[in-house]
């Protein structure tokens, strides 16, 4: 239990790191920027404490919001998927995850993707919306949710597959 409390700090510091130090630096047609961080809150354990969860996912969101300077979206947008997460587990994995046996190294990859791209599309509308916070700029939210949100899936899909131990 301790190694595995280890592990997720360690995820934690790292994927904040990578997010400030590199990914806050990409602008890929200006304002395509990734957010890999989102990957710790997608790939938490489903047995832990909920309130722990959401708290975690608030620290994560208020750490990127203090060294972007961003007001707080990145922690709103990140609660809001540790919120509704279950729905979206549920709807994913299904009795799995009745069953509390979703293991994200051994699920189908459909259902992996399936799982991570709505979290994610949720994720970025909500930072979108909340950073531009204009109903006139309705299409430039759309814009921005739906590029970085692929941009961030390709990215958060190649590390889960680089990182991911091979146990099939």
């Amino acid at each position: 239990m301790n190694s595995l409390v280890s592990i997720f700090i360690v995820r934690f510091i790292v994927l904040v790191l990578v997010q400030i130090l590199i990914l806050n630096h990409v602008n890929f047609l200006g304002y395509i920027n990734p957010y890999l961080y989102i990957l710790f809150i997608l790939l938490y354990p489903i047995k832990n404490n909920r309130i722990l969860f959401i708290f975690l996912s608030f620290l994560l969101g208020l750490t990127i919001d203090l060294f972007s300077d961003s007001g707080g979206v990145h922690a709103a947008a990140c609660v809001m998927i540790a919120y509704v997460r279950p729905v979206f587990l549920k709807f994913s994995f299904g009795m799995i995850y009745e069953h509390q046996a979703v293991k994200f190294s051994q699920v189908d990859f459909g259902a992996k993707l399936m799982y991570m791209s709505m979290l994610i599309a949720i994720h970025h509308l909500v930072l979108f919306s909340l950073e531009i916070f204009s109903f006139s700029k309705t299409i430039l939210i759309l814009q921005k949710t739906i590029f970085t949100s692929l941009f961030t899936i390709i990215l958060c899909v190649l590390v889960t597959i680089i990182f991911s131990k091979n146990s099939k």
